[in-house]
């Protein structure tokens, strides 16, 4: 979750997108761009915008939630051999 949420119009950020970047990187900030008082981008943490992306990818979000279903059935399995799997997926 960000630290803190700051709202800035897109000329200034431009003039301070080096201490932008580095607050979002090192704090953990989010920054919302406007343009005439609205928003129009943001910049995240990679780390953030890496979990957006995983979780708006539509195969992963089925993966999730036939994970969930199995476990609130009290189906389960190791997590080595979960991990082993997603590994080999990976290589083909």
């Amino acid at each position: 979750m960000a630290k803190r949420v700051l709202r800035m119009p897109m000329t200034k950020a431009r003039t301070n997108l080096g201490s932008l970047v580095r607050s979002v990187h090192v704090e953990g900030d989010v920054v919302v761009l406007e343009k005439d008082g609205i928003p129009v981008a943001g910049l995240v943490g990679i780390d953030a915008l890496d979990d957006y992306l995983e979780t708006t990818d539509p195969a992963l979000r089925r993966r999730i939630r036939a994970s969930m279903k199995a476990h609130r059935s009290g189906r389960g399995r190791p997590a080595r051999e979960f991990l082993d799997e997603l590994k080999a997926e990976g290589a083909e």
